[in-house]
């Protein structure tokens, strides 16, 4: 059966007790860790929020792979390779600041040179054609799945589309590539997102929160609860959706 991967988000964790969370979602059984870094600009709400800093303090609390999303709009080959002297596996920019640039070639060589995989980012309603070329180069296409309502936030339905065309593509053109769904998912919702073909689930209050309204850091405890709730909820649904 398909092994549909859990990356834990840390933009919700108690950055005052990363480590310890890290560990536990270690513990947990997830298979990635989704370290994020973002500037002023492309992530108005979490303005300088993490970085390399945060990747080299949480390495030596996880075996497993972990990924930096920079949610920049400048980056820079010496910001390439302090991300992997801080021991990051997988670095991942948003498409849309720089695609279709000479310097994008230049971080992608760099990256593989340092030993790092490279992901591009589509963010809330770019559209799936905007990778086409670019997949050949990458390890990973990674969607934002955030709803814009605030009212109802969660992931968008009109998703799934993009979802079914990304999956065709890299099944057509580069298979191995991942597809990653990131944004508003819960155990409740994800379903949709599996039948449709996503390889990576991003899920970062789900694990690191206790639920609304008390909206809390989890403890050790809650954290390998919600790990274990939400890998059933996968395992269930990719049975289903692909009948094994």
């Amino acid at each position: 059966m398909k092994k549909v991967k859990i990356a834990a988000g840390l933009c919700n964790a108690d950055y005052g007790h990363i480590g310890d969370q890290v560990a536990a979602a270690t513990e947990a059984g997830v298979d990635i860790i989704h370290a994020e870094a973002a500037d002023m600009y492309v992530l108005p709400d979490h303005p300088l929020m993490g970085g390399p800093q945060v990747v080299e303090g949480i390495r030596p609390r996880t075996h497993l792979p972990i990924e930096m999303h920079c949610y920049i709009r400048e980056c820079s080959e010496l910001f390439i390779d302090i991300t992997a002297d801080a021991g990051a596996n997988r670095i991942i920019l948003p498409l849309e600041y720089f695609l279709g640039g000479a310097p994008l070639a230049y971080f992608i060589k760099r990256a593989r040179e340092k030993g790092m995989e490279f992901g591009l980012m589509l963010d809330c309603v770019t559209p799936a054609r905007f990778i086409e070329e670019a997949i050949y180069w990458v390890d990973r296409v990674h969607v934002v799945t955030h709803d814009i309502d605030e009212e109802n936030w969660g992931w968008r339905r009109s998703q799934i589309s993009m979802i079914r065309k990304l999956r065709k593509m890299i099944d057509e053109l580069k298979p191995g590539v991942e597809l990653a769904c990131d944004g508003g998912i819960s155990a409740e919702t994800l379903e949709p997102l599996v039948e449709a073909g996503a390889d990576v689930l991003e899920f970062s209050s789900p694990i690191f929160r206790t639920p609304r309204p008390e909206y809390k850091p989890a403890t050790k405890m809650q954290i390998i609860k919600n790990v274990i709730k939400i890998r059933k909820a996968i395992d269930k649904a990719t049975k289903k959706a692909f009948k094994e």
